[in-house]
């Protein structure tokens, strides 16, 4: 059994004071915004981007009754008139059967649908490479904003990380509103997620650490639950507004008012304790007593002030140590740097396949915005699923059967005939489900296998890692241009891979949090016994 320490404290603090105490309760409350907030900006990609009708411009006809010349002055494929060729004009001023060649040419400007996106503001028409590169430059901003919040968190709180991320991003995403370019669009982009996307992690942490070991998995589907409202009402935001600049100024503003965190929302007690910090944690525990109407045993808080002040005089250098001396011994520690470098795969197969699967759901048969509203309401039962399984099978077994499911749903789309209507929905549905499962038990076990002195910080590197999937994902739908399953073959390789990979995990159900490394490293060494 792992060795008792300062987090054990914590715990039997936080259930003295209940499961989901007012104060837990109204800190979650805080929380939950900016994770129903950050549930948009995932996903606003795919309206703002939208892939909408168009076709080659014929500068000789237009005017005139289209319905006259249109089939005579674009070929089709399919079926439906090529986007981006049309016939070349043979010089006379009839736009009739007789006025075009047959000789094929490249479009140069073209006519857009009544449809709003970027790609009619801009003229993107046949240019699908600078569509998809806006997704992309969103996700790379994460490799930045990641590590550096991840950073900032853990030298200077949660809090203070997460209000000013927050606030980054939607001063950028407002500004983006008003992009009077393509260049100016994708460069607001990235900004947005290089200076802000790390609030939600760093909101995802504070959680985390604010509830004992039963608590997590509850508080992490709560988190969900809000992720996933805020993707569903993006979908309904779009379908009313239909336009993009107004989406962007609606969903972004609110993120702005976040900065009013720093002065309302108290620092995380278990941050400060292992910071040294015992005078603020004890603030923080005695406000959370006035809220819940509970007095603590004093020597309950004497044990919190003991085990603190005996890591002092030993010199408990983990605790006290800079970020980047913890860092090093992280990369010393065979054991805890090939669990860092599991975690990191699990991470990308999740974003990869979860954001590819949201991508392209866009483009299947019906109206796109309840297709994306269907793909994201499926991750409520999957999120209660979660919620059921965790605690009961543990997270090892349950990752390694969703990653293996999802791989079997994506790739059965292959053995079914595209004309079939009801079967490629229903495969989708499962893979969206299955993979949705695996994210929500990745966040919870990366969370709870690192030591609390680095936790934010290799919980940022893994997610940093893992959006190498979502930078990729708004690629993936070129590559049904080759073939039209050959994205969720990819989704059901990665998956497979990560279902062998996810049995070397440690098992962390009812686990106390390690706040060291030696700690973390006993995870994989001892057989846990669950605590409560």
């Amino acid at each position: 059994m792992l060795k008792e320490a300062a987090g054990s404290a914590v715990d039997e603090v936080w259930r003295k004071l209940g499961p989901f105490g007012k104060y837990t309760v109204v800190n979650y409350a805080l929380l939950l915004i900016p994770c129903y907030l950050y549930g948009m900006y995932g996903s606003v990609y795919n309206f703002e981007a939208m892939d909408i009708n168009y076709r080659c411009e014929i500068p000789e006809c237009e005017g005139t009754d289209e319905a006259i010349w249109l089939e005579y002055a674009i070929p089709k494929e399919n079926s439906k008139f090529d986007r981006c060729k049309r016939y070349q004009f043979n010089g006379t001023d009839k736009c009739e059967v007789g006025g075009f060649t047959s000789t094929v040419v490249g479009c140069h400007s073209y006519v857009y649908s009544d449809e709003d996106s970027v790609v009619k503001d801009f003229n993107l028409g046949c240019q699908n490479w600078k569509r998809t590169l806006i997704g992309t430059m969103y996700g790379a901003g994460f490799f930045i904003s990641l590590p550096i919040t991840g950073i900032l968190s853990d030298q200077f709180g949660r809090v203070k990380a997460m209000a000013v991320a927050c606030f980054l991003c939607g001063v950028l995403g407002v500004i983006r509103s008003f992009s009077i370019n393509y260049i100016m669009l994708i460069a607001t982009e990235f900004l947005e997620t290089a200076l802000g996307a790390g609030a939600y992690n760093a909101a995802f942490v504070f959680a985390m650490e604010l509830v004992r070991p039963k608590g997590r998995v509850f508080g992490n589907t709560l988190i969900n639950f809000a992720y996933i409202c805020g993707t569903m009402t993006l979908s309904l935001l779009a379908w009313y507004l239909q336009n993009w600049r107004y989406l962007l100024r609606c969903i972004y503003t609110p993120a702005i008012l976040v900065i009013s965190y720093l002065f309302i929302l108290n620092e995380n007690p278990r941050w400060l304790l292992c910071k040294g910090r015992y005078a603020d944690a004890l603030s923080v525990i005695n406000k959370a007593e006035k809220m819940n109407n509970i007095k603590l045993p004093e020597e309950l808080l004497s044990s919190l002030q003991s085990e603190s002040g005996a890591k002092n005089r030993k010199g408990y250098k983990e605790n006290q140590e800079t970020l980047t001396s913890v860092l090093k011994k992280v990369t010393k520690s065979k054991t805890i740097a090939l669990r860092l470098i599991l975690c990191c795969y699990l991470w990308v197969t999740c974003s990869f396949t979860y954001y590819g699967l949201s991508i392209n759901s866009v483009f299947l048969a019906g109206n796109r915005y309840l297709n994306f509203l269907l793909v994201a309401f499926v991750e409520i039962p999957a999120n209660a699923i979660c919620l059921l399984v965790l605690d009961k099978f543990g997270r090892k077994k349950v990752l390694v059967i969703v990653y293996m499911l999802s791989a079997v749903f994506c790739m059965s789309l292959s053995f079914i005939p595209k004309e079939t209507s009801i079967w490629p929905l229903l495969l989708y549905l499962g893979g969206k489900f299955s993979i949705t499962i695996a994210y929500s038990t990745v966040y919870v076990t990366v969370s709870e296998v690192f030591p609390t002195n680095a936790r934010q910080s290799l919980l940022a590197f893994c997610a940093t890692t893992g959006r190498v999937g979502s930078t990729l994902a708004p690629q993936t739908p070129l590559l049904a241009l080759y073939y039209h399953n050959l994205p969720t073959i990819f989704f059901g390789t990665v998956a497979l891979l990560a279902s062998a990979l996810a049995l070397t995990l440690p098992e962390t159900i009812n686990v106390t949090l390690p706040d060291n490394i030696e700690e973390a490293e006993q995870m994989t060494k001892l057989k846990q016994v669950a605590k409560d």
